[in-house]
Order: C-alpha cells, then structure tokens, then sequence
C-alpha cells in the first residue's frame, strides 16, 4: 500500500516540468568556503582491490565510491535532469577519481536530489544493475542527457499521456517516451530488466521518499550540492570544490 507520504512525493514528482532551457543551469556560483588541515596521506586499498572499483551503499541510499573510512567523505546531490550536474559529472568526476578517491584520501557519494518524473526514471534504472554500475550509468545517462531532452520533446504526447497511467506502468511509459529503456539496454541492462525495476512501485518510492526526507532534513534545494565529512558546500564546481579537498589535506 502506498503511503501519503509518497503519494505526496510521487504526485509532486509527477507534476515537475523538465525543460532543457530551464534546466540547463540547475544552482548559482557561490563564494569559496573551506577547511583546512594537514596533508593526508595516501591509503592503500586491500590487496588485489583498487578504491577506484570499491563501492558501497550508505545508510542515507547514496552509492560510495572509493575507501569508505576515508578521512574526506565528499557528498553530492544531484538531479539526473540537471545540466550543471552533467557538466560535474563530464570535467569534474575523472579527476576526483584518478586524483583524490583512488587514493583512498577521499570517498564521492552520490544522492539524489529528485526533480521530474526522467529524473526519477532514470535514478531507478541506474540501481537496477549491480552497484558497482550506477555511478557509471549515472554518468553516461548525464553524457546524453541533451538526446534524453530531444527524445522526450519529439514524444511530449506520450510522455504527457504517461502521467495519467497507474504508477507500475506510469515510469515505464515515460522512460519509453524518453528512450531510456533503449539507452540503457546498450549498456548491458535488458529491456525486461528495465520494465521491471520501472513498475517496482516500492523502489520507486524509496528513492523519491528519500530524496524529499533528505532534502528537508539538510536545506538542499539546488543541484548541485555538495557537503564535506558532513559540512554543506557553497562551491558549485569542479574548479571550485578541488582547493576545498586540497585544503582539507587532499594533496
């Protein structure tokens, strides 16, 4: 049975417009705010493993690249519709990764922040695989998110249509009209897969649940936002937040 609550979360996702012109810039540039602290030594991975393929789920429902006791735990909430989000995920995440996660100084979490039903859409079908795949599909999804735009734009009457469908069917018809379930079933996740996480109508409510809790809980009303080892960020991107980590004892 769904609860008022998520009837209230899913019924404001359902309403929310996605617009690539109003999307395209999703949070403001914000003043530099950091810490600081000595540099942080590097931390080895278990033998035969690397940070770079070590992923975890938090207590919170977001997926933890890298050490999970890193000394500097990095948090991003982000919206899959989000053009600033795309533009982190394209110049900002290669060299989190390779520079700071893979060596075991700095962990980067993704949450989600929910902003429209292809948002919801697509945050479904990213944990429909194994964890260690949702951030990369994230990642791809955000590549392409100009052809998701496109798709839903030369579909808008199904993709109107699909809101007034039950909810086990409501996220398949949209993720049709979008092309998702074509995008991710060459990426390794079946269309029945896909369908099937799409009419998980409990999946689909914990994660709108959570990101409404969550976004109340800690003032988050813009994507991107980013918190370090807990601490809300007003830096925005990647040439912002690197001398915060730097500055933490990330060098």
């Amino acid at each position: 049975m769904t609860s008022n609550r998520s009837k209230f979360a899913l019924r404001a996702i359902a309403i929310a417009c996605v617009s690539p012109l109003a999307l395209a810039a999703c949070a403001g540039e914000a003043e530099d705010s950091t810490a600081s602290g000595e540099a942080i030594a590097a931390i080895d991975a278990p033998a035969g493993t690397s940070w770079t393929e070590t992923v975890t789920i938090s207590d919170e429902g977001g997926y933890v690249l890298g050490n999970p006791d890193a000394p500097l735990k990095l948090v991003e909430y982000a919206s899959h519709t989000c053009g600033a989000c795309a533009q982190f995920s394209m110049t900002g995440k290669p060299p989190l990764k390779d520079q700071y996660v893979a060596r075991g100084v700095v962990s980067f979490e993704q949450r989600n922040l929910v902003r429209d039903p292809i948002d919801l859409s697509i945050a479904t079908l990213v944990r429909c695989g194994t964890k260690e795949n949702m951030q990369p599909l994230s990642d791809q999804a955000w590549t392409s998110l100009n052809d998701i735009f496109k798709n839903v734009q030369d579909n808008s009457a199904q993709y109107e249509a699909a809101g007034n469908l039950p909810v086990e069917q409501r996220f398949i018809a949209i993720a049709e009209a979008a092309g998702l379930i074509e995008f991710f079933s060459a990426r390794g996740l079946s269309a029945d897969q896909s369908r099937t996480c799409l009419a998980d109508t409990d999946k689909i409510e914990a994660i709108a649940e959570a990101s409404n809790a969550q976004a109340q809980e800690l003032n988050v009303n813009s994507t991107p936002t980013f918190f370090l080892n807990g601490r809300q960020l007003e830096e925005r991107s990647w040439a912002q937040l690197e001398p915060v980590l730097q500055r933490a004892g990330a060098r």
